[in-house]
């Protein structure tokens, strides 16, 4: 929160990264119309943005990055409204990159935890750092194989 925005962000926007936006900024900023995220709020609870006069809304940074996810998700990976919205349920409205594998980290955490009876916070941690770079690893490989196949 406190952390002095970066000269590249000022410069490209006017605006640091804790400040609020407004519909037209998040829609430029994910490259989706404004009536796409209207829907999405009334598909996805957890996104709420504060409403003004008028009706205006303002999108919090974590707002944002919640919006930056749904649309990774539904346009990237292929996921449904549906599934968008059963994923949030399941992740307490917390989705991370790792949600982002596609289901594939939530079933690794949970194998290990029922082959190692509980897991500790610090093994809990070191799963993440693991899944983070499987999903790394994953996202390089499937870029690879999009380049290779727009090439040939």
């Amino acid at each position: 929160m406190g952390e002095m925005a970066s000269v590249e962000e000022l410069r490209r926007n006017g605006k640091s990264s804790a400040a609020f936006r407004t519909i037209s900024e998040v829609a430029s900023d994910l490259d989706v119309p404004q009536h796409v995220l209207r829907f999405w709020e009334t598909k996805f609870t957890q996104v709420r943005p504060l409403k003004r006069g008028g009706g205006r809304r303002y999108y919090r940074p974590e707002d944002v990055d919640l919006l930056r996810r749904i649309r990774t998700l539904l346009y990237e990976n292929g996921y449904t409204i549906r599934g968008v919205q059963k994923l949030l349920r399941e992740t307490g409205g917390r989705i991370t990159d790792i949600a982002l594998v596609g289901g594939v980290a939530s079933a690794v955490v949970e194998l290990e935890a029922e082959s190692e009876g509980e897991v500790t916070e610090t093994q809990d941690i070191k799963t993440q750092v693991q899944l983070r770079r499987l999903l790394r690893e994953l996202v390089e490989v499937r870029d690879l194989l999009k380049s290779r196949l727009h090439r040939g």
